[in-house]
């Protein structure tokens, strides 16, 4: 779908696409081709939402129709888009060592957990937002799978490698070791 902007000037044409990311999300509505025409489809579409949602069924759109339209159509776009993307933030040289507090840890233990829990080869982290012996060991067992250098510490190279591995641990069966 186009942004909203690309829309401006055309309401015929927003109404469908919002029309359209809600069918996405809720098979009980009408799967619209956004086309800028007020027809037969789209008068369905619109009778259809206003069924679904306790609104007069006239298939014209006035203008409680719109809100409500607006109203569902803003958490079924975010329901489909991808999420949105954290950048973790290390200072140039900064490196979590073992003993040290950090806000991080607990993203950076979490993804080894899943690590963990599809591979079998990388260590059991705790779940502190500590570098403790668990999440060194953790880490350093991670850091050797990667070719990484084992110090069992949180640096920029070990939390790239995180990175890159988590989405595909997350979405992977498990695999014996």
């Amino acid at each position: 779908m186009r942004p909203p902007e690309s829309f401006v000037g055309q309401p015929i044409r927003s109404l469908q696409t919002m029309l359209r990311v809600i069918a996405e999300n809720d098979p009980t509505h009408v799967r619209l081709v956004p086309d800028g025409i007020y027809g037969p489809e789209t008068t369905r579409a619109v009778s259809v939402f206003q069924r679904n949602h306790g609104l007069p069924v006239t298939g014209v759109t006035n203008q409680a129709t719109w809100e409500a339209v607006v109203a569902v159509y803003e958490p079924a776009l975010v329901a489909q888009t991808e999420a949105q993307e954290l950048a973790i933030v290390l200072n140039p040289q900064q490196v979590i060592r073992k003993g040290e507090r950090n806000p991080n840890l607990y993203l950076a233990q979490g993804m080894l957990l899943v690590l963990h829990e599809t591979y079998k080869s990388v260590g059991h982290p705790s779940m502190s937002g500590i570098l403790d012996e668990p999440t060194a060991d953790s880490l350093a067992s991670f850091q050797r799978l990667s070719g990484l250098p084992m110090t069992g510490n949180l640096d920029k190279h070990t939390w790239k490698h995180l990175a890159l591995q988590f989405p595909l641990a997350a979405t992977a069966k498990t695999i014996p070791d």
